[in-house]
């Protein structure tokens, strides 16, 4: 199943070239990352932090009112790391595929934990099967 959060395009995410800047792309996969993780029912309350980001351009994004959508979903699951997977797109076309590795962390201890097995569960539902999406 994949998460599907639609993320609106801001005025000032444009550059000179009136397309979404390369940087602003890092902060739309966070904010996917933010509602995927972070949520009333399901969450990594213990925390969490980015040990790794991988983006491929795939063409530029140009501004515009409408939202765009990032599909999300979860490539690896190992003891103490996940990974995530996004394709922001539209129906049409991708603009960007891009993965990051995500460590669960003990801010109170600031060491790196292990998943709970809440946390795997909940991740191993969204495991990648393109046949399903959630929209948030």
């Amino acid at each position: 199943m994949r998460h599907i959060y639609r993320c609106p395009l801001r005025w000032a995410d444009m550059d000179a070239y009136g397309h979404v800047n390369n940087v602003v792309f890092l902060r739309y996969l966070e904010e996917a990352r933010i509602d995927f993780l972070f949520r009333p029912d399901k969450d990594f309350q213990q925390g969490s932090v980015v040990a790794r980001h991988e983006i491929d351009y795939k063409r530029q994004l140009v501004h515009r009112h409408a939202p765009v959508d990032i599909e999300l979903w979860v490539t690896e699951i190992k003891a103490a790391s996940f990974t995530l997977a996004y394709e922001v797109k539209d129906p049409d076309q991708v603009y960007v595929r891009a993965s990051t590795v995500i460590v669960p962390f003990d801010f109170a201890a600031q060491r790196p934990r292990r998943i709970t097995a809440e946390e795997r569960e909940f991740l191993r539902e969204y495991t990648d099967d393109k046949e399903e999406a959630v929209v948030a």
